[in-house]
């Protein structure tokens, strides 16, 4: 593979969709790790983490200001919007809570690369269109956005014209079901703005059972997809030259097991991740044989 043309440490950031998987829990954290101190563990191993818990609600200033205080300098953060804009209010009357969002999150500072909308299925532009541009009308310019739309009614060029005009990154996001699982995802993934947000998120119908429980553990990779790496790999090279940053977020679903997913993609895109050596460290994170008197 060809050497990136842009600083792959400053500019490119791969991570996974959340830190706080409990099923990682003796896999990729030590067994009986607490899980206050998970994010400044992640942060040793992965450049980048996308907040899957700012979806469910918004975070307190001083949640944020800790997650800055246990990350390394250069480590991003991508945040989701809270579902009461996206799924409850549909962008509707959500200046208010947008500016108090935001507000929790300026502890990050330059670590907080992106907010991603996740819009629903159920969001679409007959009935939602003109909630959509009266929203992006209110976004700050010292924030940058990314919106995921999870309809295809959405694959319009005037939707694209109009998330160009705000400087809003359109989620290339890969939704590719596991009967397909080799092929990289094909849809309508306009390039919006100088900074690209990709989301390798799997196949989620596969998620639960009848009765909405989870069918798998999320220990290993299950399912590998290596020609659709492959093909992601292609394409960020090939965009690379064109954006200021690139940041990709990788779910479980996947492959099975998003921090092997991230490493197996940064390998393709020229830099290491170490993921961590559980028979090396003890419980505490730390390397085992750390604190040990050397008597030779």
């Amino acid at each position: 593979m060809l050497p990136l043309n842009l600083d792959t440490s400053a500019n490119l950031k791969i991570g996974t969709c959340a830190w706080t998987c409990d099923d990682w829990r003796g896999v990729f954290y030590p067994k009986h790790f607490p899980a206050a101190e998970r994010l400044e563990f992640y942060a040793r191993h992965l450049p980048a983490v996308e907040v899957d818990s700012t979806f469910y609600h918004a975070p307190t200033a001083h949640a944020v200001a800790h997650w800055a205080e246990v990350t390394p300098d250069d480590f991003a953060f991508a945040c989701k919007l809270p579902k009461i804009m996206t799924h409850e209010l549909r962008l509707r009357d959500s200046v208010e809570p947008l500016h108090e969002f935001l507000a929790a999150l300026e502890p990050l500072g330059k670590k907080l690369w992106c907010v991603v909308a996740q819009l629903p299925p159920s969001f679409r532009p007959k009935r939602d269109e003109s909630a959509l541009r009266a929203f992006v009308q209110y976004l700050p310019a010292n924030v940058r956005f990314a919106f995921e739309f999870r309809h295809a009614d959405w694959h319009l060029p005037r939707i694209a014209h109009l998330l160009e005009e705000h400087r809003i990154a359109w989620v290339w996001n890969d939704l590719t079901p596991l009967d397909h699982q080799q092929e990289g995802a094909f849809e309508f993934l306009p390039d919006t703005t100088d900074f690209l947000y990709v989301r390798l998120m799997g196949d989620l119908e596969k998620k639960y059972d009848a009765g909405g429980r989870e069918i798998h553990r999320y220990t290993q990779m299950q399912w590998p997809r290596d020609a659709a790496l492959e093909s992601w790999s292609v394409r960020l090279h090939q965009a690379a030259a064109d954006h200021k940053r690139v940041f990709v977020a990788v779910n479980n679903h996947f492959e099975g097991y998003a921090p092997q997913t991230a490493q197996r993609l940064a390998a393709r895109m020229g830099f290491s991740i170490t993921l961590p050596d559980l028979d090396a460290i003890d419980e505490k994170g730390t390397p085992a044989d750390d604190g040990q008197l050397d008597l030779l």
